[in-house]
């Protein structure tokens, strides 16, 4: 009874055999092209994928692709590290290895701040001009690109990238929607919206450009009248801030053995870390708030 049934399914098993035979020799082959490759293939995409988050952020801040380069910094900093830890000891060389990343960090957010503030004020003059272009007769998107040239950092190079976009066959709303998220910037996400609802639905570009102008102006001044209301609040905020640095500085300056004192005690060094990581706290607290504003 068995007989048959096994010369019945040799065939299929054997297909079987064959089937698998023939991918086990196709996954040695695709192992042989990646390790032809090399790490270099590998190296791209870890790298690509470890600084993801990076990237952006260094492009807003207005580094080009490539242009900062890491290493040096990196080097640079283990070196501070391992001269505070000589000189310091453990808790010196801990503050510097917590301290000056958080500081890169927020210089870095500073600088992007910055920036998108200064191309947010610029943008409603290539707007205005791209009105212009437009009734003079050009199109819209020679109105927009056009105008590229006649801006001023930080905006001219943030808008060379999407010049470059529509020469490599973008279209001008995709290119400026990239833009907007990349800056994650809610007047460009309006100016993408416009080109787009216009480029598909057509109407009146030149008016559409025309109220995207009062509106980023509109605005601009409701954040200066925000400002100017809450001066009081926000100088509150940095005299609370900066008060226990002062009063470090002063104690460094008419008594240091003061503090040196602590710094030599195991309890001391304890206490002035665990002051230090309030200050930190209350600083990021402080900012929180200010930001709330």
């Amino acid at each position: 009874m068995m007989g048959p049934l096994l010369l019945a399914l040799a065939p299929l098993l054997l297909g079987v055999a064959l089937l698998l035979v023939r991918l086990g020799l196709l996954k040695r082959g695709q192992e042989r092209i990646v390790q032809r490759l090399g790490s270099a293939y590998l190296a791209v995409r870890s790298v690509a994928v470890r600084r993801d988050w990076l990237d952006p952020m260094l492009l807003r801040a207005g580094f080009a692709q490539g242009e900062l380069k890491l290493r040096p910094w990196v080097f640079a900093w283990l070196g501070l590290v391992l001269l505070a830890a000589v000189g310091a000891g453990a808790a010196g060389g801990l503050l510097a290895l917590l301290g000056v990343p958080v500081l890169a960090w927020l210089g870095l957010i500073w600088r992007c701040r910055r920036r998108l503030r200064q191309i947010i004020q610029q943008l409603p003059g290539l707007l205005d001009y791209s009105v212009r272009s437009l009734k003079a007769g050009r199109t819209l998107n020679d109105a927009v690109l056009g105008g590229i040239d006649s801006t001023r950092e930080p905006l001219r190079s943030a808008m060379l990238r999407v010049r470059r976009n529509v020469q490599l066959g973008v279209a001008l709303d995709v290119a400026v929607n990239e833009l907007a998220e990349l800056y994650r910037q809610d007047e460009l996400r309006l100016f993408a919206l416009g080109l787009r609802i216009n480029q598909r639905h057509g109407g009146n570009a030149s008016e559409l450009l025309e109220n995207l102008i009062k509106l980023i102006r509109e605005r601009e001044q409701g954040g200066r009248q925000l400002r100017a209301m809450t001066g009081e609040t926000r100088i509150t905020a940095w005299i609370l801030g900066a008060l226990p640095l002062a009063m470090v500085g002063y104690f460094m300056f008419a008594n240091p053995g003061y503090l040196l004192a602590m710094w030599q005690d195991r309890h001391g060094q304890t206490l002035l870390l665990f002051a230090f990581a309030l200050q930190a706290v209350g600083c990021v607290v402080l900012w929180r708030m200010m930001r709330s504003l």
